[in-house]
């Protein structure tokens, strides 16, 4: 009783600050429980598909996965720093982030690796700057279609200038090449304009220039004809598919319901490429079954789920743009990645986030998760307030429709007598 009454008592500025810091200390703890489930599953994974591997080259079987734990560990702690930077602050960081991821892609073409294995990296293979440039892409695109959104249905300043972007960073990509990074990077862009609530005509038309932008790359690019053909004959005869695919189909076929075990996976070690990156999702299906690909699969759609209800419940466009992007983009990665594995989509060559090795994927994830959960902190309890205004509302309605009944039937009953 007394507690209540210091409370109605307190002035409304310190209310709305102990609100403000409640919601400070949240975060979305069903987010991080996945995202650390993902992370660690990952390291286990990268473990059992590597060791081969890491035996023939660094002479240990530990060595990839190290290296590995080492990558996650700084994600951690980058993804931490994002989690107490104010999404907003990305407002005045957004430029530099695309000047930086420019420059970075740039140096790729003009200092260009001859090893297979390293192409697309700088620095002796650390960073890769197309993975960078996603989280990049996402930021940059979120600040500016949000500074531009009352301008989007002209052309002149929505379409023309976003294909722009997108154009050049997705070039830029695509000449490395790269072309599953480039086209998460056109994807995501577009997404990004039809959640900034752009014209419909607008979309429609950049649907149809993304078409005939990727029939061309197609058409020009004999990997990417490659890919397409040995995809159309895989749907039509899986042994006329490609090798890699024909490996993923038997160790998912070998795997059955419930798996060989852990480690205990053999097609990892005889024939499929590269095991311990784009193709980990095989050796899950292998090792832990179809009970363990569809859980993987799961843990993806519950990360989806809780991305989708941070940006919903953001507290302005900004955020909502921040987080359906992030959500977007690390979730489209990884049904890309599950759907090449089955050839369900023409080989595609990218990671599935949060479990293939990759420093510079996993780094630019976990800073996503980062900031998705700072969104998070800020937005969390501004749907509940509403729920519990119109819920008081209700009561409240329904109270006065009873007294006014309760009135009108005693004023009835007087009259009658």
């Amino acid at each position: 009783m007394g507690e209540q009454t210091i409370t109605k008592t307190q002035p409304a500025a310190v209310r709305r600050l102990k609100k403000n810091l409640r919601n400070s200390m949240r975060v979305d703890l069903v987010l991080v429980a996945v995202v650390l489930a993902l992370l660690v599953f990952g390291l286990i994974m990268v473990y059992s598909s590597s060791w081969s591997f890491s035996i023939l080259r660094y002479d240990s079987t530990g060595d990839a996965a190290k290296r590995q734990l080492m990558w996650a560990v700084a994600g951690l702690a980058i993804g931490t720093v994002c989690l107490f930077i104010d999404y907003h602050f990305y407002k005045y960081l957004a430029i530099p982030i695309m000047v930086i991821t420019c420059i970075t892609l740039i140096a790729v073409l003009v200092f260009p690796s001859g090893d297979l294995d390293t192409r697309g990296t700088i620095f002796g293979r650390s960073v890769q700057p197309s993975e960078l440039a996603k989280i990049g892409i996402v930021i940059y695109l979120s600040v500016w279609l949000n500074s531009k959104r009352d301008n989007l249905k002209r052309i002149s300043f929505g379409l023309l200038p976003l294909a722009l972007i997108i154009g050049f960073v997705g070039g830029l990509i695509a000449v490395q090449p790269d072309i599953s990074a480039a086209i998460s990077i056109v994807v995501l862009g577009g997404v990004l304009f039809f959640m900034a609530d752009s014209d419909l005509r607008q979309i429609a038309l950049l649907v149809i220039v993304i078409l005939l932008a990727g029939a061309i790359v197609i058409g020009i690019s004999e990997n990417g004809r490659t890919r397409v053909t040995d995809y159309w004959n895989g749907l039509q005869d899986i042994s006329t598919a490609s090798d890699h695919i024909q490996y993923s189909f038997r160790a998912i076929v070998e795997g059955g319901l419930f798996g060989k075990g852990l480690g205990k996976g053999t097609i990892k070690v005889i024939g499929l490429p590269v095991a311990w990156t784009d193709s980990i999702y095989s050796v899950i299906a292998e090792e832990f079954g179809l009970v363990g690909a569809i859980g993987v699969l799961a843990m993806y759609i519950l990360l989806w789920w809780r991305g989708v209800r941070i940006a919903h419940h953001a507290p302005d466009k900004l955020g909502k743009l921040l987080a359906g992007g992030i959500t977007f983009w690390i979730t489209f990665e990884a049904l890309l990645n599950i759907c090449v594995m089955v050839n369900l989509l023409p080989f595609a060559g990218n990671p599935l986030p949060l479990i293939s090795t990759g420093g510079s994927n996993l780094i630019s994830t976990l800073a996503a998760v980062g900031i998705l959960l700072n969104i998070s902190r800020q937005g969390v309890d501004v749907p509940v307030d509403e729920r519990s205004e119109k819920i008081a509302a209700y009561r409240r309605s329904r109270r006065n429709r009873r007294r006014n009944l309760s009135s009108h039937s005693h004023s009835s009953s007087a009259q009658i007598k």
